[in-house]
């Protein structure tokens, strides 16, 4: 089952446009040509033409501008390639890529995993137009499909994956050849699937039609039992901000920009800056919000603030940030 995420829907509108053409591959694939001429002639000269691709395994590769055409354009066209952007002083990416890797080898071979450096490898990032990290650009047929930003959960991966597979299987053959392979291999296996919590699927299904007071309500009831269940905390958060994000409105971010004593106008512009992968900005709206409020209201701006933390992981670099300046503002 397909659990949606807000997290991927408050990236939608940055990626959306990536996906509609702004991500621009050639001078990425002119570049991978020429090292690849190039390799070729050291080759025929017998120099050394080690490089290129990491020791990631088969479906885990590292990836380069100079490999680029071969590693992730190329392979594209026979089954979807994961493009993982990221940087050794990223935490968030720490947390991100061995949930992708783990994940790419449980596949073996319906899709590959192409992490790239983006401090090594800046034409890479630019022709992502890459703005923050992690973020993961899936391809196929050497066009950029999908993607998300941050350091998603590894059952939201899994499920961005599956559909990922579910949707392009009919279109590329060599998703079906790999899982049947990999099929094959573990024939004779037993694998016990563990059993599904009822409350979380009820959960889901409602989340799934859009019955978001419905999805509230299942997570609501599950923390009433288990108060520390911190999967359906980070979901009841995540509900609550996809109900608000699908009626987030743009041009509320100017209005709040004109009235900044209108708390309400303030909360909506917030969901508004999230929805479009503006987080700083939303964090740092409500943070002076909440200076500028007293008593309930800044109760509800600071209760607001919480909740569109609760979105990200506890280590995000701009989570930190924002709570450190609340706690400026509040004490």
């Amino acid at each position: 089952m397909s659990r949606p995420d807000p997290r991927q829907v408050a990236q939608s509108a940055a990626m959306s446009s990536a996906m509609a053409g702004a991500v621009d591959l050639s001078v990425l694939k002119a570049r991978s040509e020429a090292a690849a001429r190039a390799q070729a002639s050291a080759a025929s000269t017998g120099a050394d033409t080690q490089g290129g691709a990491g020791g990631g395994g088969a479906w885990v590769v590292d990836v380069t501008e100079q490999t680029f055409q071969t590693e992730v354009l190329d392979r594209s066209t026979q089954v979807p390639v994961v493009v993982d952007l990221w940087a050794s002083w990223c935490q968030p990416c720490k947390q991100l890529s061995p949930v992708l890797e783990r994940l790419a080898a449980k596949g073996k071979g319906a899709w590959i995993l192409a992490k790239v450096d983006v401090d090594a490898n800046p034409r890479i990032a630019q022709a992502f137009g890459v703005q923050s990290i992690p973020m993961v650009i899936a391809l196929a047929g050497g066009q950029p499909i999908d993607g998300f930003n941050g350091a998603l959960p590894e059952p939201q991966v899994s499920q961005w994956i599956t559909a990922l597979l579910e949707a392009l299987r009919p279109q590329m053959p060599g998703i079906r050849q790999a899982e049947e392979r990999a099929g094959q291999e573990g024939d004779g296996e037993v694998v016990e699937e563990e059993p599904e919590d009822p409350r979380f699927t009820a959960a889901e299904e409602a989340l799934e039609a859009g019955d978001y007071p419905a999805a509230e309500a299942a997570y609501l009831a599950i923390l009433n039992v288990e108060p520390a269940n911190e999967q359906a905390a980070a979901a009841l958060a995540q509900v609550r901000f996809l109900a608000r994000a699908e009626a987030a409105d743009p041009s509320s971010i100017e209005r709040a920009d004109a009235a900044p004593d209108d708390v309400d106008a303030q909360l909506a512009a917030a969901d508004a800056e999230v929805a479009a992968d503006r987080v700083e900005a939303a964090f740092d709206r409500l943070v002076k919000t909440a200076g500028r409020s007293f008593g309930e209201d800044r109760d509800r701006v600071r209760e607001h603030l919480v909740g569109l933390f609760e979105l990200y992981p506890a280590d995000d670099a701009r989570v930190s940030a924002a709570r450190r300046a609340l706690a400026r503002v509040l004490f």
